[in-house]
């Protein structure tokens, strides 16, 4: 232990944890989509088929990364933020970081129509790395599908699970205690390796949902960090006591920004 403690986790260029993280959009209509994109000039399309890199310039160049404290910016050598692609009716964002993910969703909800393409789920990694430790070859080593598709369909049928008991509580105090356990029991868990957040797709305030996504994952990214630093009792109940002072008007550091 007293070696992790002297050894720091990997780091993306612009300070925070390096955690991959796969953002999945449906791909709605391909001609308005390779137009909105040609537009970019903070995308450069690829030698690769149907496939660019999203770097911190022009468009994007007042993106805000409250974790840099010593990154020079390099007009002439734009930092690269991430990669796109497009296969099989899917448009696919590869990012390095839960931070940059968040910034991706409502820089291009902003760029590109909805028409074109809407975001869909992302799949992300529940650890950091160290400097040393061999990384991953690829979203395909990562992801298992099955599994990730598991752990959703498992969440969704407790949740339903608790529901129901809530609308056949015997009064909202009892329903409330009944969801108030729950909440307990799955900031308790252990979680798992690789996770999947799927989007609503009919909510009537995107930016209500991508804020939510935000907490989700800063969340689960406070934990990895907690726990690489020896905290292994630390939950997403504690990391959310810390999120919620954080976001909404606390006083502490904020990881992810």
């Amino acid at each position: 232990m007293f070696d992790r403690l002297q050894k720091p986790f990997l780091t993306v260029e612009t300070g925070e944890a390096y955690q991959p993280i796969r953002l999945s959009y449906d791909l709605l209509n391909k001609e308005k989509l390779l137009q909105s994109l040609d537009k970019l000039q903070c995308l450069k399309k690829n030698v690769v088929a149907e496939s660019w890199t999203w770097y911190w310039k022009a468009e994007c160049d007042e993106l805000h990364f409250e974790s840099v404290d010593a990154y020079r910016r390099n007009t002439e050598h734009p930092l690269r933020l991430a990669t796109i692609t497009l296969k099989d009716n899917n448009v696919y964002f590869n990012l390095p970081s839960f931070k940059r993910a968040c910034l991706a969703i409502t820089f291009f909800y902003k760029m590109i129509s909805q028409e074109a393409m809407r975001i869909r789920r992302a799949d992300f990694i529940n650890k950091v790395f160290a400097i040393d430790e061999r990384l991953p070859h690829g979203f395909a080593e990562l992801f298992n599908e099955d599994e990730l598709e598991r752990i959703v369909h498992q969440r969704e049928e407790d949740y339903h699970k608790v529901q129901e008991r809530c609308e056949h509580a015997a009064s909202p105090e009892q329903a409330f205690s009944i969801l108030s356990e729950y909440t307990k029991t799955e900031a308790k868990k252990t979680l798992p390796f690789a996770e999947r957040f799927v989007f609503e797709q009919d909510a009537e305030d995107p930016e209500v949902v991508f804020l939510g996504f935000y907490i989700f994952l800063r969340g689960r990214e406070l934990v990895a960090i907690k726990r690489w630093y020896g905290e292994t009792g630390y939950t997403l109940a504690d990391a959310a006591d810390e999120t919620f002072d954080q976001v909404f008007g606390g006083m502490g550091i904020d990881i992810i920004e």
